[in-house]
């Protein structure tokens, strides 16, 4: 079923044009950068985005800008664990699992969950109780079973849907933000 929702959902997203994408996640980061857990927080998790997703660069340099700390993961396929690192321009990154650029683990600073105050979490399809489809590897869920800040997802309309089948594990998000404003606060 979560395969089926996923695959739907990124068809969907490959039928928009280059500008409506634009558009609408300009429009979505706008909204973002309004919300007080964006304006609070001074350590912000995310990831580099690629492709379809919405784009985190620009969410980089602005919390830079603001003078936040950003952390990019680093994914751990032998334990299946996810390790939050300090990102900066002088980062140096290693295109690993799924073809993700993350920090290269020797040579970056690891940031405790306790300082993250707040993690843009990555997904596919999302519904209105705040459980997403994420990209199949379970990482985000396990990392977020015992964290306690605020956890944002950022989607376009068309990535709502109905109703995601969630299971004892799955880890429902504080907050959705979309090119439409926040549709979903916990």
């Amino acid at each position: 079923m979560k395969k089926e929702l996923r695959l739907q959902t990124l068809a969907k997203l490959d039928q928009i044009s280059a500008e409506e994408f634009e558009r609408s996640t300009a429009l979505l980061h706008e909204h973002l950068l309004q919300l007080p857990a964006w304006k609070q927080a001074k350590t912000i998790a995310l990831t580099m985005s690629r492709g379809k997703e919405i784009p985190t660069l620009p969410l980089i340099k602005k919390a830079w800008e603001e003078g936040k700390t950003v952390c990019i993961p680093t994914c751990f396929p032998k334990t299946k664990e996810m390790t939050f690192y300090e990102y900066t321009p002088a980062t140096k990154m290693t295109s690993s699992y799924f073809g993700l650029l993350e920090p290269d683990p020797l040579e970056s600073t690891a940031v405790h969950k306790e300082a993250i105050d707040l993690i843009i979490v990555p997904g596919v399809c999302f519904d209105q109780r705040g459980y997403r489809i994420g990209f199949g590897g379970g990482y985000y869920d396990r990392y977020l079973a015992d964290y306690h800040g605020v956890t944002i997802a950022l989607c376009l309309s068309l990535q709502q849907i109905k109703h995601v089948p969630s299971e004892a594990h799955d880890i429902p998000v504080s907050m959705m933000v979309s090119e439409k404003g926040t549709f979903y606060q916990r």
